[in-house]
């Protein structure tokens, strides 16, 4: 774990043994491999501190020195800043981890929609008088639940991109389905594209984009004929989850738009986990979003 202390617009680092390999200039480009433009940006601003002085891009780091980079930069946010309730699970100055609630997009579809999540972050960062870059990481639907990962600064949002590019930030569903599953675990690696007769609607297609899922039973339900599972994702498609196990025949209770034949608020589907190395302090992070739903739609005694 990283020695680090936020002070004014700079993130100061305590520069750890095994840093020594590294330049400033390595550091951004193999280490932590920063977008280019910004770190341009730092380099030209002379605003990246060794000791409190100007740094020295190619020399060798020596352990015990501070390293002081301006993450903090204020920055005028991306969307109107709007109030509303929302569920904080985590945050720090780098990120922060939010529980969506249904019937919320997580950011906004158009200029004129400020009711998203985005939002609602951006003015709970303004509140605070955090007026810095914010991004969301990933999304959910709009009737899906569970946490969401949105970045404070640039820096931050480049790195957590990358890593869920890489599948190294690790997302856990669950999920209620009609019937019962024939496997105890599985994998779909159906590719998913749109349908040419549903605006909103995807589809397994053999020309759309790849796409797999893979899924665990937790229990089954034989009065009701339902099956509780979690899910863990490979890509993410748009609908991802909800297109794969209607394909196999079990869909979501309550998606209507992919073949329940139970109504309910919504579909059944609850982004309860996510798991990923914190970019910066390099803390292993696991943070769990409790269902919202009221009454809930899943059994209270969940674990994975």
């Amino acid at each position: 774990m990283l020695q680090t202390k936020t002070v004014g617009k700079q993130f100061n680092i305590l520069i750890p043994k095994d840093w020594e390999k590294y330049t400033l200039e390595s550091l951004f480009k193999d280490y932590w491999k920063a977008p280019k433009k910004l770190v341009h940006e730092w380099r030209m601003g002379k605003n990246v501190l060794i000791n409190g002085k100007e740094a020295n891009w190619t020399s060798h780091f020596h352990s015990g020195d501070t390293l002081s980079i301006p993450f903090f930069l204020p920055e005028l946010p991306i969307v109107q800043p709007t109030y509303m309730e929302i569920d904080i699970l985590f945050e720090d100055e780098h990120l922060l981890i939010a529980n969506k609630p249904s019937g919320m997009d997580t950011h906004p579809n158009s200029e004129k929609d400020h009711y998203s999540l985005l939002n609602g972050v951006a003015f709970h960062l303004q509140s605070k008088g955090e007026l810095h870059y914010i991004k969301h990481i990933h999304r959910l639907d709009r009737d899906t639940t569970g946490a969401v990962i949105f970045a404070k600064h640039r820096m931050c949002g480049a790195i957590l991109d990358r890593l869920l590019e890489e599948r190294k930030i690790k997302r856990t569903y669950v999920a209620l389905v009609e019937g019962k599953m024939k496997t105890s675990t599985g994998s779909i690696s159906n590719p998913i594209g749109r349908d040419r007769h549903h605006p909103t609607r995807r589809r397994v297609s053999s020309t759309g984009q790849s796409a797999v899922t893979h899924y665990k039973v937790l229990a089954y339900n034989a009065k009701k004929n339902t099956t509780l599972i979690s899910c863990q994702l490979d890509t993410g498609r748009t609908h991802q989850i909800r297109v794969h196990l209607s394909s196999i025949g079990h869909p979501l209770i309550g998606d209507t738009l992919y073949g329940s034949r139970i109504k309910q608020k919504r579909q059944a589907l609850h982004a309860l986990k996510v798991e990923f190395t914190h970019p910066f302090t390099e803390e292993n992070m696991v943070c769990k979003a409790p269902f919202v739903d009221n009454p809930s739609i899943f059994p209270d005694n969940v674990d994975i």
